[in-house]
């Protein structure tokens, strides 16, 4: 068990270092008498000691401090804090314990403090129990407060952060397309529900209508205009055609069917609860389409690239999916690529069965009109571009659609490639060609000269090895051409020797 030698309580006021007196070890902590302890001043005060509190200068400062806390970054006002409060010890032979609430801020504490070994509420119960004790005694605890004033500053504090994440929030263009596809939804199944109850009870009166108009909204509003049967004539054909866009074939139709229809009566009563039902599904219907225009348009400003590529439903639904473009611009390709089959993978891996290849991707286009075969090779592959497009979409200042129109043409090619064979267009030469597209819109972009100009170190470094293995091959080259020519002298001079000694004999 770690001895925690230090305590830091982050509260609404300011930072607080408390010296650890006396510890409970983990078994103790389950005992009720420790507990009781816990709850009483007098026996929890012996446990602790403050060492020093150091309150916000301002509410503004105190804002500041949280913002930096929440993001894992330390303030200079707790690292002056620390640096005077804790006992300066080089790490090596011996560490201070020190426990903090948040484990984020506790690496950042552990990085900048070598000899102090940093103990959060969710990796040590001596912690958590000890801050929860702290916190339930802070007013008493901390000296110069009166009482309420930790409460009146956590409700002031609250509300600045919250203000202040809320109008400075990363997400805030995403919120409204998030918002947008649900409700878009939620209407779907609404007007599809309403319709279904407006063909059922006014087909009893005239059945023949639902076979002239399928559409839910026009039918509903057919419904409105025609009333009673009986009450159509010739002269109804112009009022039937602007609701049918000046469709007279669809209009003279429902006069006729009209005429011979075999539905039955139907009181005025009856009919005015069917006209109030249809009213409402049109009424939907008409502001489903209005919603759906208003999703276009800002998908064309948030995330043009990506709605090039999937359309607006698709890509609407993998960002409220994912909670924003920006998480969705995290992930990597293949968690894309399964983005909405979470119950169909946990399921494949808990049964060791086959992994799904595709999630709301599934509603693409490209991949409805791939070959059996290849539906999970081009789910891949449009999650790569559906990936890269995110990304440009979400840290370009102007986005532009240049982009997503060359990746599109990318999965034209590719489908053809898998059903004739024909070559597909590079990466290489697909981003220049969308480069072009957007320098020749007068759009301006950062880019880096010097990566363009130079190559990468990465390829320096290949070539000058490259160079110093042909050289050394040159010479081993050279070297084995000598020792070949050393041994022929060799073996000549050997001859020679023979033939001498054979001439010597012979004499």
């Amino acid at each position: 068990m770690v001895v925690v030698n230090y305590l830091l309580f982050e509260s609404a006021v300011g930072f607080s270092l408390f010296e650890v007196v006396h510890q409970a070890d983990t078994v103790g902590l389950e005992l009720p008498e420790v507990k009781d302890a816990m709850k009483s001043l007098d026996k929890f005060g012996k446990m602790i000691q403050l060492r020093s509190f150091n309150p916000w200068t301002s509410a503004a400062h105190g804002l500041e401090a949280i913002n930096l806390i929440s993001e894992g970054i330390m303030p200079d006002h707790l690292k002056n804090t620390l640096e005077l409060n804790l006992p300066q010890t080089s790490g090596k032979k011996s560490k201070i314990v020190l426990g903090v609430v948040d484990k984020r801020i506790a690496g950042e504490i552990s990085a900048t403090f070598t000899g102090v070994q940093c103990e959060s509420a969710d990796t040590s119960e001596v912690v958590a129990a000890l801050l929860r004790g702290i916190r339930l005694h802070a007013s008493k605890l901390l000296k110069g407060l009166q009482e309420g004033d930790i409460n009146r500053a956590q409700l002031g504090l609250g509300h600045a952060y919250s203000r202040a994440k809320v109008k400075f929030s990363v997400h805030k263009n995403d919120n409204h397309i998030i918002q947008g596809i649900a409700t878009l939804d939620a209407l779907d199944k609404g007007i599809n529900q309403g319709a279904m109850r407006v063909r059922e009870w006014y087909g009893w009166h005239f059945p023949e209508l639902i076979r002239i108009v399928s559409d839910n909204g026009t039918y509903a509003k057919l419904v409105l205009a025609v009333g009673n049967k009986k009450t159509l004539d010739d002269e109804s054909v112009d009022d039937l055609a602007n609701v049918l866009n000046q469709d007279r074939d669809k209009a003279e139709a429902i006069v006729q069917a009209a005429k011979i229809s075999m539905g039955q009566d139907i009181s005025d009563a009856d009919l005015q609860m069917v006209k109030d039902l249809a009213s409402n599904v049109s009424k939907m219907a008409d502001y489903r389409r209005i919603l759906a225009e208003s999703l276009d348009n800002k998908m064309g400003v948030v995330a043009p690239n990506l709605q090039v590529i999937l359309g607006t439903p698709v890509a609407a639904r993998l960002i409220s999916h994912a909670g924003s473009l920006t998480n969705l611009a995290k992930y990597p390709a293949s968690t894309l690529q399964i983005l909405g089959a979470e119950k169909a993978l946990f399921r494949a891996l808990k049964t060791k069965g086959a992994t799904p290849k595709y999630g709301l991707l599934y509603q693409s286009s490209f991949i409805g009109r791939a070959g059996p075969k290849v539906k999970g090779r081009i789910s891949r592959y449009l999650a790569n571009k559906c990936s890269i497009a995110s990304r440009i979409d979400n840290f370009s200042e102007k986005p532009t659609k240049h982009f997503g129109e060359v990746m599109r043409d990318q999965l034209e090619q590719r489908l053809e490639w898998y059903a004739n064979g024909t070559k597909p267009m590079k990466n290489i030469d697909a981003m220049e060609k969308a480069m072009k597209a957007v320098m020749a819109d007068g759009d301006d972009m950062d880019i880096d000269e010097e990566m363009i100009d130079h190559p990468p170190a990465k390829e320096k470094e290949k070539k000058e090895k490259k160079e110093k293995k042909d050289k050394k091959d040159k010479k081993r080259k050279s070297v084995g051409a000598e020792d070949v020519e050393m041994a022929d002298v060799n073996a000549d001079g050997e001859k020679k020797k023979k033939k001498k000694r054979k001439s010597v004999a012979a004499e």
